[in-house]
């Protein structure tokens, strides 16, 4: 009966997973948007622009290397409470505590990619950097994507120590 309980919960991560991959895969493609100063990615894409693809690709992989480590939150929160008693009110606040850490690292994510780039403008301000993008400069489109993927990378570091120190 217990291995049926723990393909059950599986299953249910599991669907957490992918429907909160696309929700925050959509919210990052959504911000980019706001963030690339008028440019039209998906023409750019179109077009065959690589330069924007790899930007494109860099702001996924940085989501999805946050949201990684938040759903690992959910998977410890759902085993504390099952350990516990699912419905039992410490069972219930773990499941609530996790999934509110995996939101909150959602929002992070995004947050500090933004900044990033907008510190990255700053810093090299004789590069127009979503110009040279729509001119399809991979060297300035590397810049950002490992800027991009730099802070994804610490920015998993904390949501991690967030599931650690409430779960």
């Amino acid at each position: 009966m217990m291995l049926w309980a723990n393909a059950v919960v599986g299953i249910i991560q599991l669907i957490i997973a992918i429907i909160l991959a696309v929700v925050a895969l959509y919210i990052g493609f959504s911000v980019l948007n706001r963030i690339t100063k008028g440019m039209d990615e998906a023409k750019e894409l179109a077009k065959g622009n690589a330069a924007v693809g790899i930007l494109i690709a860099a702001v996924f992989i940085g989501i999805a290397v946050v949201v990684q480590s938040g759903v690992s939150g959910v998977s410890l929160g759902i085993a504390k409470a099952m350990s516990v008693g699912i419905f039992s009110v410490d069972g219930l606040v773990a499941i609530g505590v996790a999934i509110l850490q995996l939101i909150l690292g959602i929002v992070l994510a995004i947050a500090a990619i933004y900044l990033a780039l907008k510190i990255l403008d700053r810093l090299t301000k004789g590069v127009e950097e979503f110009e040279e993008l729509k001119k399809g400069n991979v060297a300035v489109a590397l810049e950002m994507a490992g800027v991009i993927i730099a802070v994804a990378v610490i920015i998993q570091s904390g949501v991690i120590g967030i599931t650690t120190a409430l779960l």
